[in-house]
């Protein structure tokens, strides 16, 4: 790495699928830094031999996608009341003393999208649905919770780990089980998939959104295919939905803040960029 570059990156296993390097680069050229951000990819038992490594390599620091981001929480030496709230790591921030700090952006960029979706105030004037109950599932009930919604409900194939995080995540939050989906749907005003269920060449979601009124609101974190099947059929039956794009774009913003000292602008220039093909 060349002193007058400063670096950063994406790390997960895999990889080869993020978007992370067209935002940045995208916000590199328009705010005129000379900076680089690259994947890559870690296989579980590498995590934090290879974090360490970017560390002592000179990086700022490095944004942190699945299997990884509850390891990143564990590698942490300083965290944020957020990441210790959901227990999960999306952000890692290398200090120039070798310290490590912890950061979740996930329910950040989760609420930025969400109200950038529906063009204003957060839908929390009903039942929140959210699919899963793994690490997005924890930022994005802890963001609602603090949302104010009502009563956030964790449907979920294995209801014990629902439980978990009902029990784990300050607020409102109930645990049900996938056979009682359809009754948890049938007020609600936002449902929300947090499972990577329905991304290309996956298995198909578990839970139809159109047991939901009409009038809620249907956003799917996965962003590959920009439109999933959970998506389409909710539009088909007169739902409004979210693709999962714009949460990965809200997200970024703190650590490219971090990083790098400027707050960059989502804007539709910023999609239009990460929708270009993966560079490599």
């Amino acid at each position: 790495m060349r002193k007058d570059t400063l670096e950063a990156g994406v790390v997960g296993w895999p990889v080869a699928h993020s978007r992370s390097p067209q935002i940045f680069r995208h916000w590199f050229r328009r705010y005129g830094i000379a900076g680089r951000y690259d994947r890559h990819a870690l296989e579980p038992e590498a995590f934090e031999e290879g974090v360490r490594h970017l560390l002592h390599e000179g990086f700022r620091g490095c944004n942190v996608t699945v299997p990884h981001k509850e390891s990143a929480f564990g590698i942490a030496d300083i965290r944020t009341e957020t990441a210790n709230r959901i227990g999960s790591v999306n952000t890692l921030v290398f200090h120039a003393d070798g310290r490590i700090e912890g950061d979740s952006t996930d329910g950040y960029g989760f609420l930025e999208a969400l109200r950038q979706g529906v063009g204003g105030k957060v839908p929390v004037n009903g039942p929140s649905v959210i699919l899963g109950a793994g690490g997005a599932a924890r930022a994005v009930a802890d963001s609602l919770a603090d949302a104010g919604a009502p009563e956030v409900r964790i449907v979920n194939r294995t209801i014990t780990r629902a439980q978990r995080l009902a029990e784990e995540i300050p607020g409102p939050l109930v645990a049900v089980a996938v056979k009682d989906a359809e009754h948890a749907l049938h007020d609600a005003r936002l449902v929300v998939n947090t499972t990577s269920l329905g991304m290309q060449g996956g298995a198909p979601l578990f839970v139809d959104s159109t047991e939901a009124p009409r009038e809620a609101v249907v956003m799917d974190l996965v962003y590959s295919p920009l439109e999933t099947e959970f998506l389409g059929r909710a539009r088909a039956a007169g739902q409004r939905v979210i693709d999962g794009l714009g949460m990965l774009l809200h997200q970024a913003r703190p650590g490219f803040h971090r990083w790098f000292g400027v707050d960059p602008e989502v804007d539709a220039s910023l999609r239009k960029a990460a929708l270009e093909s993966p560079a490599p």
